[in-house]
């Protein structure tokens, strides 16, 4: 890899490089080797200071393609099965190639553990097991964050580690913006992403499948973004890390452009859609994705008119967009920063202001178990916390593997008196505990 050492490094890269001076390199476990994990592998093959010391995937020779492709020699990819012999592979600069997460979450030469498999089950295991062993985790998982994130807060909190939402992903990337309008002052009014996707709620693999693999993709993954819930998801996940909340279920997702943005989602008081200031919302309009954005309302007349001769927006309300995410791109800096800083880019509240629900795509029958988000049987549904409780909405996270009771017509959402989640998976029961806990916080 070249390195420029005629440019100064600063920053975050000046930082790592006196961390691996006094430390070595930030040495990362990756859980999962599809579409994004591959990304990360690549990704880190490019950065001074950062190396993957483990992959797991049950699929092994996708991970020794990620590997491949990354630019490491066939040779140095080990087949490992046990802690020690992660270690040894590290030791030697080689990466661990394993079927078990759990070989590298006990591994003493792994200071952070990725989650990048997707599955809201799985991603809750490789979390708790690599807090167990005093890892810091990267949750590239949006799904299991957005179903049980604030137990896994917890348990973070007990094992004394970062537990961290991934840089590049839309609600990290947007909590940036938030956090820069914040300590400038500004009202935030409403923050969120432009949807990259056209929008088809009832999108089903078997239609996306030429277009998936004409971009390197898994057709269900696709169409979990078409179908509109990875938006949901991900607005979820701001929500619950911001306090800020869905102005109506599901949200408004308008077809406002970028210049347009600050005139559409801002309150009706000041020309908008919005009921409320204080929101998460999306938009399909031309120009806001890839991006994020953050409407804001500054609090002084001089500052309006400051922003308005800047160009900003003709005011009151002014969008602070972001163009771009680079999604697992940028994720290998979460786990830096929780390494060096031993602070998240991003967390849950301690209680939560949203819940992504399931709406039927179809009709559901008695009997029937329900597949993977981004298939054919259910999507994301973003709504208040609160009215999901009171309506026994199922969250979207416990719907996979769950068993249909009653009849379900396409468009109505799934809930715990017409779906049965499985009980045997590890994120149904952390979510049982999560909602006990609930009761009692409401109760009290």
């Amino acid at each position: 890899m070249h390195v420029d050492n005629r440019i100064a490094r600063s920053g975050l890269a000046a930082e790592l490089d006196r961390w691996t001076q006094a430390h070595g390199p930030v040495t990362i476990g990756l859980a999962g080797a599809g579409q994004m994990g591959t990304d990360l592998v690549v990704q880190v093959a490019l950065m001074p200071g950062v190396r993957i010391g483990a992959i797991s995937e049950i699929d092994g020779q996708a991970a020794i393609d990620a590997a491949l492709m990354a630019g490491h020699a066939r040779s140095d990819l080990v087949a490992t099965s046990n802690p020690a012999a992660v270690d040894r592979a590290i030791e030697a600069g080689q990466i661990a190639i394993t079927d078990d997460f759990r070989a590298f979450c006990a591994a003493g030469r792994i200071d952070v553990v990725i989650d990048a498999t997707g599955n809201p089950n799985v991603g809750t295991e490789v979390a708790l097991d690599a807090m167990r062993h005093g890892k810091h985790v990267v949750m590239l998982n949006v799904e299991a964050d957005i179903t049980i994130g604030r137990w896994l807060k917890q348990e973070a909190r007990k094992a004394g580690v970062v537990l961290t939402g991934a840089a590049g992903d839309e609600p990290a990337a947007t909590i940036e913006l938030i956090g820069f309008a914040q300590s400038l002052g500004f009202e935030i009014v409403a923050a969120g992403k432009g949807k990259n996707n056209p929008l088809k709620f009832d999108a089903t693999p078997d239609e996306f499948e030429a277009e998936a693999r004409a971009r390197n993709m898994n057709p269900r993954m696709l169409v979990e973004f078409v179908d509109g819930s990875k938006t949901m998801v991900e607005m979820t996940a701001l929500a619950n890390a911001t306090g800020l909340v869905p102005d109506v279920p599901g949200m408004h997702g308008p077809t406002a452009t970028r210049e347009e943005l600050a005139q559409v989602l801002c309150t009706k008081e000041d020309g908008g859609i919005l009921g409320r200031s204080g929101v998460v919302d999306y938009s399909i309009g031309k120009g806001v994705a890839p991006g994020v954005f953050c409407v804001v309302k500054p609090r002084h007349p001089r500052v309006i008119e400051r922003m308005a001769d800047l160009k900003v927006g003709p005011g009151p309300c002014f969008a602070l967009v972001r163009p771009y995410h680079l999604t697992s791109l940028e994720v290998p800096l979460s786990a830096v920063r929780a390494v060096l800083h031993g602070r998240p880019d991003m967390e849950v509240l301690d209680h939560p202001v949203a819940e992504c629900t399931a709406v039927a795509k179809r009709d559901l029958k008695p009997g029937q178990l329900l597949g993977k988000i981004g298939e054919y049987d259910y999507r994301g549904f973003a709504m208040e916390w609160r009215a999901a409780r009171d309506g026994f909405a199922l969250p979207l996270g416990l719907a996979e593997k769950a068993r249909v009771l009653r009849p379900i017509r396409a468009g109505e959402r799934l809930t715990y008196e017409n779906c049965a989640p499985d009980e045997a998976l590890v994120v149904t029961q952390m979510r049982r505990r999560l909602d006990q806990s609930d009761a009692q916080y409401l109760a009290a």
